[in-house]
């Protein structure tokens, strides 16, 4: 009886193995499937996370992201909200499906990033920590390097889900140290990656840390 009780403890989702994920930056092109348009505007070293030996994503963010931000916003710190809403963040590839904070498979593929702020109304209200998303163009419907206008972005994103709901990144805030990548959990079974990357605010070059989740959905 004793060692019926000891396997079926280990079989719960308790003794499930914690992922072991790690990330790193390393020197790899911008996928051939991203637009010419993209594809230039990226930096040539990725965000790349692993569970392992297995690749989770791939991040490449603009060399520079754009930012809309006073002196005194710059000194004081950025933060994703100078970021204009529709502005190319950069890219990712999964190379299986993966699952988003909304619990929406996507598939397996390349995907621009374009920043948004999610409305606290209607079915959004407590669905998310932040409200700051990337939302999640296939890069074959996203091939523009400009701002895309937020109605746009959300029905170009929905398509990854045959319009019903836009397929989001979850960023979170961050304040980490030098410039190495680093994962952190969150807690219920929530993980993020997260790395500084250059800003360029009207002009002024400063830097921000990104925060993606890398596993991990919203619970009800």
């Amino acid at each position: 009886m004793r060692a019926l009780l000891v396997l079926v403890a280990c079989a719960s989702p308790v003794c499930a193995a914690e992922p072991k994920f790690a990330a790193k930056v390393e020197k790899t092109a911008p996928p051939d499937k991203l637009s010419a348009n993209v594809r230039k505007l990226l930096d040539e070293s990725a965000l790349v996370v692993r569970d392992g030996d297995t690749e989770v994503m791939t991040v490449w963010f603009r060399a520079e992201v754009p930012a809309k931000a006073s002196a005194e916003q710059v000194k004081n710190g950025l933060t994703y909200r100078e970021i204009p809403e529709g502005e190319l963040v950069g890219a990712v590839r999964f190379p299986t499906a993966f699952t988003d904070y909304r619990k929406q498979e996507l598939a397996a593929g390349v995907y621009t990033l374009r920043f948004a702020v999610q409305p606290d109304i209607g079915d959004h209200t407590n669905t998310a920590p932040h409200p700051d998303f990337c939302l999640m163009c296939a890069a074959d419907k996203d091939k523009s390097a400009e701002p895309m206008e937020k109605k746009k972005l959300i029905e170009v994103s929905s398509l990854v889900n045959e319009g019903r709901h836009p397929a989001v990144l979850l960023m979170w805030p961050h304040a980490g140290k030098g410039d190495g990548a680093s994962v952190q959990s969150k807690g219920d079974g929530v993980w993020v990656a997260a790395v500084r990357r250059p800003v360029n605010a009207d002009g002024t070059k400063s830097a921000l840390w990104f925060a993606v989740t890398i596993a991990g959905q919203w619970k009800p």
